[in-house]
């Protein structure tokens, strides 16, 4: 039986994308190199340090990780500040949840800094959560299935009592890894990129009954 639901982040709470790569890129601008948003594509979900240092390897840059994401949080939080809120069904969705007596936790592979900016900017309280498990808490990112075990072991649960809600096919391998269930969300991805998940919706206000229901 379902005893606990282990939220992604960025794409299932929040709209973020557009943001973060448009602080990458003017990041990136700053240190004199011009880069396209679609190469941001292929690291989308498996935190900021691939995200930013896969661009930056394709483009043969020496970087130092630590330097270039604290520029681009300090950018991300000046252009996101007012900007984001909650995809839809979100507070909705987190309701039910804790009605059915649901245990909760986020696990998002982004650092705490991003994390603190988007669920003040969607008015998602921290405390919603059991637990948070940030891309700082685990050495191995998504794909890897660290950060759903961690988050089911901080609830108290085992991976097969959880369900994963992810909009990303790196996402949707590390629940499925773990052992979890997997709700897909079509927020990044199509749904035949997310195949692999349980379960598939537009949004969560289009959540299948059986997603909540085994």
């Amino acid at each position: 039986m379902i005893k606990g639901v282990l939220f992604d982040m960025d794409g299932v709470l929040v709209d973020s994308e557009a943001f973060i790569c448009r602080a990458a890129v003017m990041m990136f601008g700053e240190l004199g190199t011009e880069v396209a948003p679609e190469d941001f594509i292929p690291f989308t979900g498996m935190g900021e340090n691939r995200y930013l240092g896969g661009v930056a390897q394709k483009y043969n840059l020496e970087v130092n990780i630590d330097k270039i994401k604290a520029r681009t949080y300090e950018i991300y939080g000046r252009i996101a500040s007012g900007n984001l809120c909650a995809l839809d069904g979100v507070h909705e969705f987190i309701a039910l949840c804790r009605n059915k007596g649901l245990r909760l936790a986020l696990a998002t592979s982004a650092d705490t800094v991003k994390m603190k900016i988007n669920l003040r900017e969607i008015n998602v309280p921290a405390e919603t959560f059991q637990s948070i498990v940030t891309g700082l808490d685990v050495v191995n990112k998504k794909p890897f299935p660290d950060i759903y075990l961690k988050a089911a072991e901080n609830i108290g649960l085992k991976p097969e009592e959880c369900l994963v809600v992810e909009d990303a096919v790196s996402g949707i391998k590390a629940g499925r890894a773990a052992g979890c269930r997997c709700l897909a969300v079509t927020t990044s991805f199509d749904a035949k990129a997310l195949h692999e998940a349980d379960w598939v919706c537009s949004s969560l206000l289009q959540v299948p009954a059986e997603a909540l229901k085994w």
